[in-house]
């Protein structure tokens, strides 16, 4: 039997739209497609962004699985029209032979074999992300009545740190931090400066990278499995995180920091009182030996600048074989705080993959059930 919640995508960036279809999702659940809206609203925001943002206002329309604003148990169909089509349907486009240096144009050409890379920059591009958000945010909800919620912000943007201890913070206080702030930042004693780079960099025709931060309260212990490589959750996280356009790395807890500190110094101490096991501090980032430990799952990961410049690099033409500037495509000079809501669904899906695995798939009563039992008897040694 397939695992709870697959999902597909399917569509171009200048298609007529994007469309997923998840699978093996349980029935009962109340879904709501303005909070799938207000999602995709928030991945559209962030200061930096491009042209694009100003031409789609993304809507999800549901068209399968769901009756009367309640799971069915039958596949979920949802669906986002791209609002530039209307400028791109029926007209002729010149082909584009100029691969971009960091982008999927020239392998993909050549894997694919297309004489045209607009065939691969079409499916390559970020765009593809709005529909996977929409997933995430069914994904969010489905985790909502066991009180499981996320968050993110961005906590270096350009090369400028603006740190914060997230730590001290609930899920609640940092959604309403971030979303009063166009960077996403927890800290907004940085956001004017970053700003000001962020317009340097667009007037120099370049583009920013950074590190987005994202969160979840509410994990129960025992999610995932240490049994087989596949099954552990933090790697079925980084796989899901590495997958995202422009991510080039990944760390949970202290990530980097274990490599130069001692045994003694890294790892999170157990108690125990009438609660039940805890730690006091959580290095781990809430995930141990592949499972989820109860405590909250907080994880780093690092986007690279978009490969489309203003001011392109060189590159050679796949027909002529002669050097050229790299083709121009319309861009943001930054979407890393796009990223972080992207990274939000993200670890979303994956959270309630592992989730209905480990207390079921079928509707909502069994599944809560399950749920409500298995937190009684964690204690599996009375």
């Amino acid at each position: 039997m397939s695992s709870p919640f697959e999902y597909i995508t399917s569509g171009e960036s200048h298609g007529p739209g994007l469309t997923a279809v998840i699978k093996n999702i349980p029935a009962g659940f109340k879904i709501s497609s303005e909070l799938i809206n207000y999602d995709l609203e928030r991945r559209q925001k962030g200061y930096g962004r491009g042209g694009r943002m100003k031409i789609e206002k993304d809507q999800v329309q549901i068209l399968g699985g769901i009756r009367n604003n309640e799971t069915t148990g039958t596949p979920l169909s949802l669906f986002i029209p791209n609002h530039d089509y209307k400028n791109w349907e029926g007209k002729k486009t010149e082909p584009i032979t100029r691969p971009r240096p960091g982008h999927a144009d020239l392998v993909g050409g050549i894997k694919y074999q297309r004489e045209d890379l607009r065939d691969i920059l079409e499916r390559s591009s970020a765009r593809e992300t709005a529909v996977r958000t929409a997933v995430g945010s069914v994904a969010k909800q489905l985790l909502s009545p066991f009180q499981i919620q996320t968050a993110s912000f961005v906590e270096t943007l350009g090369g400028i740190e603006a740190l914060k201890d997230s730590s001290v913070f609930s899920i609640l206080e940092i959604q309403k931090i971030t979303e009063n702030s166009e960077l996403r930042l927890l800290n907004p004693d940085f956001e004017s400066k970053i700003k000001s780079f962020i317009d340097t960099v667009k007037e120099n025709g370049d583009t920013l990278g950074g590190t987005i931060v994202v969160l979840a309260d509410g994990i129960p212990p025992a999610l995932g499995s240490f049994a087989m490589p596949e099954t552990k959750l933090d790697s079925r996280i980084a796989a899901a995180f590495l997958s995202l356009q422009a991510i080039k790395g990944i760390e949970f807890g202290i990530g980097r920091q274990y490599a130069y500190l001692k045994g003694s110094e890294v790892h999170d101490e157990i108690f125990y009182n009438e609660k039940g096991f805890y730690r006091k501090t959580n290095r781990a980032g809430g995930i141990e030996g592949g499972m989820s430990n109860g405590e909250r799952i907080f994880l780093k990961a690092f986007m690279k600048p978009i490969p489309t410049l203003m001011k392109p690099l060189l590159s050679v033409d796949i027909h002529t074989k002669k050097a050229f500037e790299a083709v121009k495509e319309r861009s943001d000079v930054t979407a890393v705080p796009a990223a972080a809501v992207v990274g939000e669904a993200l670890l979303a899906i994956e959270i309630a993959k592992a989730f209905f695995e480990r207390f079921g798939m079928d509707n909502q009563n069994t599944i809560m059930k399950n749920f409500i039992e298995d937190q009684r008897k964690f204690e599996w040694l009375e």
